[in-house]
């Protein structure tokens, strides 16, 4: 039996202790002694022992019950906090084939940062991430689980690069044909250039076919519309403001048409906004089971850029130089804003993250997300969901609804509740274990002492190599970059 006494494991459960456990009953692995974190209850378990089996859990179990286990590997886990796998709810690949390797690295960037599972709200690079979706659940490449829509479904002439385009009933049906055939996990759906009509039937359409939608909000289209069409999930946090305003569908009906631009909007629906008009949408969205993913952090670095231009920030030296290039255009745009138009989008932006507590006492769920990835500056994979659970908290969610929003919310939006989420017997040994407690400092999920990944441990040691890793790998191709010049 090998012992490794530096290595700690932190775990959430709502499993009751194991009563049944058999003398000598061997198992690959035994955390012993961890204070075992229940997201779901939001309670401490101390001194509990979880037992893990050809990659899943078999037991939770007093001290006592630990003693009936035979582990080949036995973890010290005294002093130590343990937490269900992370999930980040909304990243990106993509930027061309040029950066397929360069997006290929941030991989090991989220595991190493405990993020056991990621969702993919589409990019360019579809045939990559779908091979490496397949290779991760095959054991073959390191890194998180990927749950992807492929390419997202748009209008013609769309702005965004590897969509689906589409302007007729017709091309949906193939369009969601195509998706299927790659097995995706959910659909994303956005509105640069697609009709509001066609917006609503892809929607239907991909309901009535048992897919998961997520989406941007079309302007010309109220909240209510679309969660009582079958949205499962609105991306990003702005959107939720404007159903406080008797003014969302009659302003957003003029953007559509050109005679207003969405910031004037935005200052009616600010001037108009009601409270108790936003918490009976708010409630609505709940009963349809439309989720929202607020990626509050990539939104509060383009906000205030003006403040930190982040060009010093030391996570830099994982981002590979192709995808530092892809951030430029979000700071030109926000470069040419003066300081009046400025101190707009800093109202913009904090008022629209006043509705977050709003929405989860309404009992919408919350879905953390980052938005990491390609095109979107300084939102970094990894550390970046870290920075979103904080700025949750920061805005009006407790951590334990913030954990929730990383761990047990992710799992049951995809349909996968049963294996992942929560730690108990019978699901995947995800396992991300903390030298503090959550549940009294959001920040302490930054304190990453070990992962466990489908039973197969990464301690501090090994995490740590897999930044350097990436860092190695990223400073070679910015030297590559540089050698081939402009």
């Amino acid at each position: 039996m090998n012992t490794h006494p530096f290595l700690s494991i932190a775990l959430a459960t709502t499993l009751p202790l194991a009563s049944n456990a058999i003398a000598g009953e061997h198992v690959d692995l035994l955390v012993r002694d961890a204070t075992v974190v229940d997201v779901v209850a939001g309670s401490l378990q101390p001194h509990r022992s979880i037992a893990v089996r050809d990659g899943r859990i078999v037991a939770v179990v007093d001290a006592k019950q630990a003693r009936a286990y035979d582990a080949t590997d036995v973890l010290d886990a005294k002093g130590k906090f343990a937490i269900p796998g992370l999930w980040d709810m909304h990243v990106h690949f993509g930027g061309g084939d040029a950066l397929i390797e360069e997006n290929r690295n941030l991989l090991p960037l989220y595991l190493a940062h405990g993020i056991t599972a990621v969702r993919d709200a589409a990019g360019d690079l579809s045939p990559s991430v779908f091979a490496w979706r397949d290779a991760v659940a095959r054991g073959e490449l390191s890194g998180p689980r990927i749950f992807t829509s492929g390419p997202k479904i748009e209008g013609y002439k769309s702005i965004w690069p590897g969509d689906l385009e589409i302007g007729s009933i017709a091309e949906l049906n193939a369009a969601l044909d195509q998706l299927q055939g790659w097995k995706v996990d959910f659909v994303k759906i956005t509105d640069n250039t697609l009709s509001p009509e066609l917006f609503l039937a892809a929607v239907k359409e991909a309901d009535r076919r048992g897919l998961k939608t997520s989406a941007h909000v079309p302007y010309a289209l109220t909240l209510d519309e679309v969660s009582a069409a079958g949205l499962d999930s609105i991306e990003h946090l702005d959107y939720a403001f404007k159903a406080g305003s008797p003014l969302e569908k009659s302003l957003g009906e003029k953007i559509a048409k050109g005679e207003i631009t969405s910031h004037d909007a935005w200052t009616q629906w600010n001037a108009t906004f009601d409270p108790a008009l936003a918490r009976a949408v708010y409630t609505r969205l709940a009963q349809h089971g439309t989720a929202i993913t607020p990626t509050i952090n990539g939104s509060r670095v383009v906000t205030y850029l003006d403040q930190d231009d982040h060009h010093d920030d030391p996570y830099l030296k994982y981002i590979g130089p192709g995808l530092q290039a892809t951030y430029t255009w979000r700071v030109e745009r926000a470069a040419k804003d003066d300081a009046q138009a400025i101190a707009k989008r800093h109202e913009r932006f904090e008022k629209s993250a006043t509705v977050l507590p709003m929405l989860q006492q309404a009992g919408v769920t919350i879905l953390a997300g980052t938005d990491a990835g390609f095109l979107n500056s300084y939102n970094y994979p990894g550390i970046g969901l870290h920075q979103e659970l904080g700025w949750l908290v920061h805005y009006g969610l407790t951590p334990q609804q913030a954990l929730q929003a990383a761990t047990i919310n992710g799992a049951r939006f995809l349909g996968h509740q049963d294996e992942y989420g929560t730690l108990e017997a019978g699901k995947v040994a995800d396992v991300v274990l903390l030298d503090a407690n959550p549940l009294r400092d959001i920040g302490a999920t930054r304190k990453i002492h070990a992962v466990v990944q489908h039973g197969q441990i990464h301690d501090r040691a090994d995490l740590d190599a897999m930044l350097a890793d990436v860092a190695s790998r990223v400073a070679r191709q910015r030297e590559a970059a540089a050698k081939a010049g402009p």
